[in-house]
């Protein structure tokens, strides 16, 4: 009960946070002013504090009176490139930026969690290290974190993710593949630009792309076991200048591959190579095929998870805890579960109306944070004090 009443009484702190974030976002590596803020809220608290961690990260540290392990609690910041139409009073106020995934709540809640814990420090036992994470949305900023040494020492890594399908209330977590590995690509073609009355005279890169684009997917279809799961999905075609009558030299496809088993995932990114390429090179051109840094998939620990869920019954009971099935999306808190135990839950910040919530990276994204972030808080506390102990 004393922490319940410790969450109450931070509770208009941790909503004026997570709204002040909200008017204000900024996007992968730009998160100046967020970092900023945070860094200034958690000195406040006595925290150890350290700047610029991957760029524009922050961490914290807040030891214990007494020794014990160390959990890392970690939260993303940054927000993406949308125009927001949510309606809300605290709009984003910087045209084309939104907090449209709910980073905006994962950093209040993070910081408030260490204002509770902060207040109960003469009778913790360990460490609690809190990661202010930039750059998830382009799946950059985690890696470069753990490489800066913010896992050094940790036993053990909590963090959230606010859902706005699922009603505020309910929390959602799995053990084992949670979320999937996130890889994106280019493919760059090289043709021979030709008259449209005269295609034999070039090399057409858009039926090249149009080829390629329809093989892909045999990659799933034919060549992935039917007990696995992937999705190979091309969201981009450029080319072209817009003309009605010339067939266009170069051409440009960009894409995801998204998978849960790590040697599916390394068969998959060399077949895209050599189908591009092969297919290319049958049709007169060429192919190069440019990866941007992904993710591996987010794969919670069966202990840990069974750990959480019993700290998460006693918050929100037995019927508020759900076993969610794995989703296809990507997210770079893979990078710290694949080096330490730990567990990734998604927390339920929708309306209980379905047709009044909207999906995550939609210019109406909304979440209700007035239920959803204190719970957020009180969860994180109770487990991060359940983790440091065997």
């Amino acid at each position: 009960m004393e922490i319940t009443q410790a969450v109450a009484a931070l509770t208009p702190s941790l909503i004026e946070m997570r709204r002040d974030f909200h008017r204000h976002p900024e996007l992968a590596f730009q998160e100046v002013r967020t970092s900023a803020k945070l860094a200034a809220f958690l000195e406040s608290l006595g925290l150890e504090v350290t700047r610029g961690i991957a760029q524009t990260g922050v961490v914290a540290r807040l030891k214990g009176a007494r020794p014990g392990k160390t959990v890392l609690v970690r939260a993303d910041i940054d927000a993406l490139p949308i125009q927001e139409a949510s309606g809300v009073a605290y709009a984003s106020q910087t045209p084309g930026v939104m907090h449209a995934c709910g980073h905006d709540g994962h950093a209040a809640i993070a910081a408030h969690v260490a204002a509770v814990l902060a207040g109960f420090k003469d009778r913790l036992e360990g460490e609690v290290r809190f990661a202010f994470q930039p750059a998830e949305e382009i799946v950059a900023g985690a890696r470069p974190m753990v490489e800066a040494g913010v896992l050094e020492g940790v036993d053990r890594v909590v963090g959230l993710h606010l859902y706005s399908l699922m009603p505020a209330g309910k929390v959602g977590v799995r053990p084992g593949p949670s979320m999937a590995a996130a890889d994106a690509f280019t493919i760059h073609l090289q043709g021979k630009g030709a008259h449209a009355a005269m295609p034999h005279e070039g090399v057409d890169t858009v039926l090249m792309a149009s080829q390629i684009i329809v093989a892909l997917q045999s990659l799933v279809s034919r060549e992935t076991d039917p007990i696995q799961t992937a999705v190979i999905t091309i969201a981009t075609l450029r080319a072209g200048e817009g003309a009605h009558n010339i067939i266009p030299e170069t051409a440009e496809l960009k894409g995801t591959l998204r998978t849960f088993d790590a040697a599916l995932r390394e068969k998959l990114i060399r077949r895209i190579e050599e189908l591009s390429r092969g297919i290319a090179l049958a049709m007169g051109g060429s192919a190069e095929v440019v990866w941007l840094p992904g993710s591996p998939a987010v794969v919670n620990d069966a202990v840990m998870v069974e750990r959480f869920r019993q700290v998460a019954r006693q918050v929100v009971g037995e019927e508020g805890v759900l076993e969610v099935p794995p989703v296809m999306g990507g997210d770079d808190m893979a990078e710290f579960l694949n080096r330490c135990p730990g567990v990734y839950f998604w927390l339920g910040a929708g309306d209980p109306d379905p047709s009044r919530n909207r999906p995550h990276h939609h210019p109406g994204f909304w979440i209700d944070d007035e239920r959803a972030l204190p719970l957020g808080v009180e969860l994180l506390v109770r487990s991060v004090l359940d983790f440091l102990h065997d």
